[in-house]
């Protein structure tokens, strides 16, 4: 294909591919895309043994880490241990989710048993960010992307170092032009459509006015994102002037997706309207499947969900509880599983692999380039 990202990575395809999946990222790779692993919530050994895989699997075609290291984030001070930050979790946030848990009867014993290790939270600054990094760049990665504000200048410093793009997650206009000042080489526009962290303006307004936003700076490209699952919309969002297009919703129904089985059923059976965007899972905004977890934070009366990262220290316990019972069978956990997706999850309907994901895209947008073609006159 002519595009910028093509021709830069060597790709024959510009679908990039977020997941937190390694079987995902390779597959994505070796089908002419490329994938991106989602490395926030690995340790340095554990994204050693994920990223060595990756190399050996797609054999020197590209492929890329995506990392979170927000520019604003309470009890940032490095020096706090995991007791301390745990200590500013109100009492009341604790009995909102038990009471929550125990009304669909799960035992909530023992879900503060287990603390978060005291490196929790460090995947999420600069500093704990650069244990990761060290890992990344020892690695053959061809981009490296921050998912959550301005990449900090240690990122930018490696990447140039060793030839790696730098992306960053785009949710607004302004967002744009402080990631063109600093550098960055790819902007991932993503709408409020997207799964996970997004924001509030939709993907076919965001394109166009973050393409006019950053006409002065050369050499940026943009990566449409939020709410695509197909190659139709992938033209459209090109048409519009986007050089590719960032999808991860449409990966967690895959054959390979780390989603459990229970919530892969929900999403499959999903409408677009079945998602909602939401702080009770990690504090800022995030567009989730609606169960009785989500429905919960949003009832008269509920607790306001805490900061970053405080508020994840409430959520993870419960629904790595609440996920491992979904499996066991559990009609109270299954009605409260949830998992971050996009309104794109109407359109997936079916079980299928990666690599044919990435047929279908190919397939679907050369069909709408056609169709497209076809209203231009002689």
């Amino acid at each position: 294909m002519n595009s910028p990202l093509c021709e830069r990575f060597g790709i024959d395809f510009p679908l990039f591919a977020f997941s937190h999946c390694r079987d995902v990222v390779a597959a994505v790779t070796n089908a002419g895309g490329m994938g991106v692993l989602g490395a926030v919530i690995h340790t340095p050994e554990s994204l050693e043994i994920e990223l060595a895989w990756i190399d050996e699997q797609v054999a020197g075609k590209p492929y890329g880490v995506d990392l979170l290291i927000p520019n604003k984030l309470d009890a940032k001070d490095g020096g706090l241990a995991a007791a301390e930050i745990e200590a500013r979790v109100p009492e009341t946030h604790r009995r909102h989710v038990a009471e929550l848990l125990e009304r669909h009867g799960v035992d909530t014993g023992d879900l503060w048993a287990e603390r978060i290790g005291d490196d929790y939270g460090d995947n999420f600054r600069e500093a704990g960010a650069a244990a990761v990094m060290d890992v990344a760049f020892d690695h053959q990665i061809a981009l490296i992307v921050n998912a959550l504000g301005v990449p900090p200048a240690s990122m930018f410093e490696r990447a140039r170092a060793k030839g790696v793009a730098v992306g960053a997650l785009t949710g607004a206009r302004e967002h744009a032009i402080k990631h063109a000042e600093a550098g960055v080489d790819i902007l991932v526009v993503s709408g409020t459509e997207a799964g996970g962290h997004c924001g509030e303006v939709s993907t076919m307004v965001l394109i166009p006015e973050v393409l006019r936003a950053i006409e002065g700076y050369d050499g940026v490209s943009v990566l449409a994102a939020g709410g695509i699952a197909s190659g139709r919309q992938m033209a459209a969002c090109m048409a519009m002037g986007a050089h590719g297009a960032w999808c991860g919703s449409v990966w967690l129904t895959t054959a390979e997706a780390e989603t459990i089985p229970t919530v892969k059923a929900k999403m499959l059976a999903a409408s677009s309207r079945d998602t909602v965007r939401s702080r009770g899972r990690t504090g800022k905004p995030t567009r989730q499947l609606k169960s009785s977890w989500t429905e919960s934070w949003h009832a008269p009366g509920a607790p306001e969900p805490l900061p970053m990262p405080l508020q994840g220290l409430i959520s993870r316990p419960a629904m790595a509880k609440i996920d491992k019972l979904a499996e066991s069978g559990h009609p109270g956990a299954k009605d409260l599983a949830t998992y971050y997706v996009g309104q794109a999850v109407g359109l997936m309907e079916v079980e299928q692999s990666a690599r044919s994901v990435v047929q279908d895209f190919m397939l679907d947008y050369a069909e709408a380039v056609e169709r497209l073609a076809a209203t231009v006159g002689d």
